[in-house]
């Protein structure tokens, strides 16, 4: 059976939807950067997300090549996620879309290095006819974080982050968003195929104890 990171790490994908205090332990990931609004119909964030699954699903196939990774299984392709930041705003202001800085990403196996990631950059590229060297390799130690599950549309986010926000000041704990702790988001949904209130987003917050 093919290993899912959902299933596997159940603690980080499929939080509850209350509070929860997690340490994250650094993961790489398949990393897109850009800025600008994410609605935005053929943008950079649309465009960052073709790179991003054309980039995975070389990687999961290659056994189906003559290139091989070392110590590769077969696994299932982990869900998109999202850290987001906006100069000047401490946490997100969804009312000014336009204003976000983003990285999206996509999970990697622990047995895929930057050099297989370059093989699956110039094979995407090559095969797909999409320029996919926008993508580089990301690793990023998260730490100490506040996570819930937020279910509905993302513009209601900001009633769950208020959610966060007053448990931490109960649990003495603060949010440590910053230049380079940014806001976090897992989509469990795929928006095209599910009614906006079905939505299931894990929103991540890093945070220090007061």
């Amino acid at each position: 059976m093919a290993f899912d990171f959902k299933k596997e790490y159940r603690e980080f994908y499929l939080p509850k939807n209350k509070p929860e205090i997690v340490t994250v332990p650094p993961a790489s990931y398949i990393a897109v950067r850009g800025q600008g609004d994410p609605n935005e119909e053929g943008g950079a964030y649309q465009a960052a997300i073709g790179v991003l699954y054309a980039v995975a699903y070389t990687l999961k196939m290659s056994y189906k090549s003559d290139y091989r990774i070392e110590g590769f299984y077969e696994y299932v392709v982990p869900p998109l996620e999202g850290f987001w930041r906006q100069e000047g705003v401490k946490g997100v202001d969804y009312a000014n879309k336009a204003a976000f800085q983003w990285i999206s990403v996509i999970r990697l196996p622990e047995f895929v290095t930057e050099k297989d990631l370059r093989w699956a950059v110039e094979t995407a590229t090559r095969k797909k006819k999409l320029d996919c060297s926008a993508a580089e390799f990301l690793t990023i130690d998260e730490g100490l974080c506040v996570q819930i599950l937020h279910q509905g549309p993302y513009d209601d986010e900001p009633a769950t982050v208020a959610l966060l926000d007053r448990f931490l000041q109960e649990n003495g704990c603060e949010n440590d968003l910053s230049d380079t702790r940014w806001h976090h988001e897992i989509y469990l949904s795929d928006a095209r195929k599910t009614p906006p209130e079905k939505w299931k987003t894990v929103i991540r917050h890093p945070i220090r104890k007061v």
